[in-house]
């Protein structure tokens, strides 16, 4: 008799190893007045079917997301006692709908996300349509007549236009109580039809009080104090996801080597450079990989924003710096190409917009 084979765990985009992911989370840090806003929502005369939680990637959109679902679901008559005593969007941890989210999900939940290809091994590049299409069936099984059914769509960027037009094609025509929350880390890219849909609510960066407190919050001991917590979250830009790899690995040599480059690009160290490319593209070390992106990001938002006033062309030289980079990122992720050579290039191409 053949043994059977032990269940494959299917990993989750953007999980951090060692940390809970959205939906494990009953705590939410930050976005009180973003979260008061739902509430009020939920309990009014005219509750909104689609809502856009727009805001740097990190920050607690998802979190918020299953919060606010949570409760929806724990709490479906929107008049009853329940939700006009309710202080905020939080449900008990020995509540049976934070059960099962805990223990990987509900029924009445829909998380679509970009999936795990079993056969290249890694996550696909895009929210495919066939994702977006799982909502026909979602919706179209039978509920009991007082239930919710909420879709949260994490995150809305990564959909192709043919998933967009699916999503906008089930906007167009929602189901009875049901309601869809649409991620975006930048919600002025997306479709103006699918905007026109939704009720738009954005996210603020966290301030450096709530980095540290949600480092403290998920990281405990491990967290460090004084100037590097300072380092730490100020680098993070307003980013609990970003403050955790910055924690995780070689985050905080990333951030300071980064930026010293950055500055320094017009006399290039190469020595430097290469060395820290190591540091970024290490077998295994995918927190050092999605640091580098984040203080490059940030650095040349800040280094834009001081030279406003250089004119338009030193802007555009920026731009186009970020948008090649951007685009070798994703495709040495989607093709398993050299990351070394991403950081490289990177600095590369600051030295010739210094020269010039």
């Amino acid at each position: 008799m053949a043994r059977s084979s032990a269940p494959v765990e299917i990993p989750e985009v953007d999980a951090l190893p060692g940390y809970p992911l959205p939906h494990e989370r009953n705590r939410l840090i930050g976005h009180r007045q973003t979260e008061q806003k739902l509430l009020e929502a939920y309990r009014s005369e005219r509750l909104h079917h689609a809502w856009i939680l727009g805001g740097p990637k990190g920050i607690g959109k998802a979190t918020l997301a299953f919060r606010f679902a949570r409760f929806v679901i724990a709490n479906p008559d929107r008049f009853g006692s329940g939700v006009a005593a309710a202080q905020d969007l939080s449900v008990p941890e020995n509540h049976p709908v934070s059960r099962q989210l805990t223990a990987g999900g509900h029924p009445n939940i829909l998380h679509l996300r970009r999936p795990w290809d079993d056969k290249s091994k890694r996550f696909k590049a895009d929210l495919p349509v066939d994702e977006v299409r799982r909502t026909v069936s979602f919706f179209g099984t039978t509920a009991s007549a007082k239930a919710w059914r909420l879709c949260i769509v994490d995150a809305a960027d990564d959909m192709n236009i043919s998933s967009a037009n699916a999503l906008l094609k089930i906007l167009e025509e929602p189901p009875e109580r049901c309601l869809f929350l649409v991620l975006s880390h930048a919600p002025g890219r997306l479709l103006p039809t699918i905007r026109s849909r939704c009720r738009r609510i954005d996210l603020a960066p966290l301030s450096e009080t709530d980095i540290a407190e949600g480092l403290r919050d998920l990281a405990g001991d491990s967290v460090p104090s004084g100037e590097d917590l300072h380092e730490i979250a100020l680098s993070a830009d307003g980013s609990l996801r970003s403050a955790i790899t910055l924690l995780s690995g070689d985050g905080l040599a990333i951030a300071r080597g980064v930026k010293h480059l950055a500055e320094t690009a017009g006399q290039l160290d190469l020595a430097k450079a290469h060395a820290l490319a190591d540091l970024v593209a290490a077998r295994g070390q995918s927190d050092n990989w999605e640091s580098f992106q984040h203080i490059a990001q940030i650095w040349l938002h800040e280094r834009m924003r001081q030279n406003l006033g250089a004119g338009v062309h030193q802007a555009n030289r920026l731009i186009e710096i970020w948008d090649r980079t951007n685009q070798a990122v994703r495709d040495a992720d989607a093709l398993n190409l050299d990351r070394k050579q991403v950081v490289l290039d990177f600095f590369l191409a600051l030295r010739t917009h210094a020269a010039t």
